[in-house]
């Protein structure tokens, strides 16, 4: 049994995973960054939360960041299919399932930080 999608513990374990994984370390060195998620239509209702990188560290926590380089939104349906890997991101991108707004630039400078996030993420049990 596994932490419950978008909770308290899933940020917890999802933080601890990020600083357990030495690619995601590695691809974080001289990154400072941070995306905001808003994930609508959930079981639980609308979900914010957030990854922030910098100084070689990085946090995944409900709520909002006030420094976010870049805001993504959702649906529960669309971030739960990406999350399972049954929906790449920039598919859902180009479909309209996700919206982003803010500095685009940080995305595209540092697609090999959100590619590790994405392995760093395989590994935990999460119930949806």
């Amino acid at each position: 049994m596994g932490v419950q999608f978008l909770s308290e513990g899933h940020m917890a374990e999802a933080t601890t995973a990020l600083q357990a994984d030495d690619d995601f370390i590695s691809s974080i060195a001289n990154i400072n960054m941070g995306l905001q998620f808003q994930v609508t239509e959930g079981p639980a209702g609308d979900v914010d939360y957030y990854l922030s990188v910098g100084d070689g560290v990085a946090t995944m926590a409900l709520g909002e960041l006030d420094s976010a380089d870049v805001s993504i939104s959702s649906t529960y349906e669309t971030a739960e299919a990406m999350f399972k890997g049954e929906l790449n991101t920039q598919m859902a991108f180009m479909t309209g399932k996700i919206k982003v707004a803010g500095n685009m630039a940080v995305l595209m400078m540092n697609q090999a930080v959100i590619n590790a996030w994405g392995s760093a993420m395989e590994g935990l049990e999460i119930d949806y």
